[in-house]
């Protein structure tokens, strides 16, 4: 599960003093500057979260809002305005425009992508409404623009891969794929910067890499041009699950067989893809933990409580083989 830096008996103790806390504040006061305390909340104690979704395009994605949808509810003491977004980072501009003005007293949200969103998050700022990053970050040079960022850390994700790599076909001259994720998003950035670092100084090659925009869908079409370009290709990386069960299907249909013919690591670990790890289909699985609901609902409530929070929140994530894979599967949340 992901690390939190508050306790669960600060925050239920939060929790339980937030109808006298916050009942005693106005509505009206939303123009205060953020992290001003409990002055933002609503009358009624729950707290009007303003979520604003990347999209819908992995099985990642879908147990990220769930995690989401499940934990801010009006039992938790939420009231959750989400949207999604499809990919485009327009539709969240709109969107956190459209918690600005309707007042919320948080807003949260997982970037599409890392650079445009000074001009939006200085108008939050100027309202008075806090912003919370969740699973991707924002260039920014200004990092008062949000509270706390809530997320794996990506580039040790592409390390984590790279080395398994290295570690076992270091010295075979092994030819690799690249299925990246969206152009221009921390963790198609980040992971293609870890992996290319810990492949560096072995004779692991990237021979060509591409986007597929995380999309199951993509990932077969980007491997099938891949296949009839090349080869000699001996490895798929995929930065995500999806895209590299795309690529086993690209895999299967020219006549070879996925994990054997053609090795594949990726990232994620979603069911589907740890399915595919335990079945001998991807060799490799780095973990990317989506289930972020408990982490934002806690710093959301200690914000709103004028807590002091961590600016950046590094989530807990493993590694599996086919054996640990095996082993994961039966419990397994998402």
């Amino acid at each position: 599960m992901a690390r939190t830096t508050l306790t669960r008996t600060v925050l239920a103790a939060v929790a339980a003093t937030s109808l006298f806390a916050l009942g005693a504040c106005s509505s009206d006061a939303g123009n205060e500057p953020a992290g001003g305390g409990n002055e933002t909340a609503a009358d009624d104690g729950v707290i009007t979260l303003g979520f604003s979704q990347v999209g819908a395009e992995s099985g990642w994605r879908a147990a990220n809002t769930k995690s989401i949808q499940d934990t801010l509810t009006a039992e938790n003491g939420f009231d959750l305005k989400f949207s999604d977004a499809q990919q485009k980072q327009e539709n969240q501009i709109q969107a956190i425009r459209t918690y600005i003005t309707q007042g919320v007293d948080v807003i949260a949200f997982s970037p599409v992508v890392e650079t445009g969103w000074d001009a939006v998050l200085q108008e939050a700022k100027t309202a008075g409404i806090p912003v919370i990053l969740t699973d991707r970050a924002v260039d920014s040079d200004d990092d008062t623009l949000y509270e706390s960022f809530i997320g794996s850390d990506f580039v040790k994700e592409g390390t984590t891969a790279g080395e398994w790599v290295v570690e076992n076909f270091d010295g075979d001259g092994l030819k690799v794929v690249e299925l990246q994720g969206t152009t221009g998003s921390a963790p198609a950035i980040d992971r293609k910067e870890g992996f290319e670092a810990a492949i560096g100084g072995s004779d692991v090659e990237i021979i060509d890499s591409q986007t597929g925009n995380f999309t199951r869908a993509e990932g077969k079409t980007v491997m099938e041009g891949f296949l009839n370009k090349h080869d000699d290709i001996d490895l798929v990386f995929a930065h995500n699950d999806d895209m590299g069960l795309g690529a086993i299907e690209a895999i299967e249909a020219a006549g070879m067989k996925p994990g054997e013919d053609i090795q594949i690591v990726t990232i994620d670990a979603v069911k589907d893809g740890m399915q595919a790890l335990a079945d001998g289909k991807i060799n490799y699985i780095v973990e990317c933990n989506p289930l972020l609901g408990p982490d934002l609902a806690e710093i959301a409530k200690a914000v709103i409580a004028g807590e002091e929070v961590e600016k950046r929140i590094v989530v807990k994530d493993e590694a599996f083989d086919q054996a640990a894979a095996e082993e994961a599967l039966p419990t397994r949340e998402y």
